[in-house]
């Protein structure tokens, strides 16, 4: 009996049990709004949590993002990651998207990493005042009440050949995409067959909100002035002329890493080479090496990467000056999709 089936029928029985028992989600006292995927890794879900987060924040709330925290050392620890003023952990110790979260959300969220998101909603209510939760990945955590069920899905593989773990990456069938309350298609500006892709979603999903999104980069900024979170940090004698001459050599550790090489090159970068670590990888002095023999023998000016790498870059030394790309979500419909918030 393949494993998927298996893993399939266990995640339809575990949705069964929610669905017959609705009490055994609990509210955590405050609008809640889940976003979450259906595949593993890589749907351009944190540009979502963090554009929902600044809409709520917007309109007077008391954001408080509630986050498991993949890859940190202690997973069951509670961390906060950020109060809203400042960013309080580091990669390690929170994980590199909450840090990401944290330090777009300065004086707009507060940030949680913790396992248990329904203890920490209560602890962040009573010691933050929160008034308003987003759950980071938060489609399969139904233990947690939400007044809405925001699925992002990347328009350039949609449903990774519709294989169930471990064989393929969607985390439970699709028929389940029913349970959304909105459904998000992000890249879509690098989906050739977007049209396609909606009518396969609405197969699934009928009748459920349609929105699609794509990233607009905003900044660059060196990695040093990023990790500083200073606007001054270290620009030495950078020579900005010689590298608007120069070619790039880009580098991530992303669920889909063609994503964000495809980004670059839209936005006109010229690319001398790249290379494509682990989703959520954990950079050492011999990977920076690499990085720097690479880009070198390609004959790259410079290096390009994006925020979630970089909170885990600091300490390490790279030879050739470290660009991180900053990027928000466009979504079309904005206001309709507010609406929804």
């Amino acid at each position: 009996m393949p494993l998927g089936w298996i893993y399939g029928k266990i995640a339809d029985a575990r949705n069964a049990n929610f669905d017959r028992d609705s009490s055994r989600a609990l509210d955590l006292g405050a609008r809640t709004v889940s976003i979450g995927n259906i595949t593993t890794g890589g749907t351009g879900k944190t540009p979502l949590v963090i554009l929902v987060c600044q809409i709520l924040a917007a309109r007077g709330k008391r954001v408080c993002v509630l986050t498991r925290g993949y890859g940190r050392k202690e997973p069951k620890s509670r961390v906060l990651v950020s109060d809203g003023k400042r960013v309080l952990s580091d990669a390690a110790h929170s994980g590199d998207e909450p840090i990401e979260i944290a330090k777009k959300l300065l004086g707009k969220a507060l940030v949680v990493a913790d396992a248990d998101r329904v203890s920490a909603a209560e602890w962040a209510r009573s010691e933050f005042g929160a008034n308003a939760f987003v759950l980071d990945d938060g489609f399969q955590h139904r233990r947690a009440k939400r007044d809405l069920d925001i699925v992002c899905i990347d328009g350039t593989d949609p449903f990774s050949g519709g294989k169930m773990l471990p064989m393929g990456r969607l985390r439970e069938p699709l028929h389940n995409l029913k349970r959304a309350g909105a459904i998000v298609i992000t890249r879509a500006d690098l989906t050739p067959n977007l049209a396609e892709v909606e009518v396969e979603i609405a197969r699934y999903a009928p009748g459920v909100p349609l929105f699609t999104a794509t990233m607009r980069m905003t900044d660059i900024a060196l990695i040093e002035r990023f990790n500083a979170d200073a606007k001054g940090a270290a620009d030495g004698d950078l020579n900005f002329r010689k590298l608007a001459h120069a070619s790039a050599f880009a580098f991530c550790g992303l669920g889909n890493p063609e994503a964000f090489f495809g980004q670059l090159r839209r936005d006109n970068y010229t690319l001398a080479g790249t290379h494509a670590f682990g989703d959520h990888h954990v950079y050492s002095q011999k990977d920076v090496g690499m990085i720097d023999d690479e880009a070198s023998s390609s004959g790259a000016g410079f290096l390009l990467t994006t925020p979630k790498d970089a909170v885990k870059l600091g300490g390490l030394k790279l030879e050739l000056p470290c660009f991180v790309v900053n990027s928000e979500m466009i979504l079309c419909d904005r206001e309709r999709f507010a609406a929804m918030l």
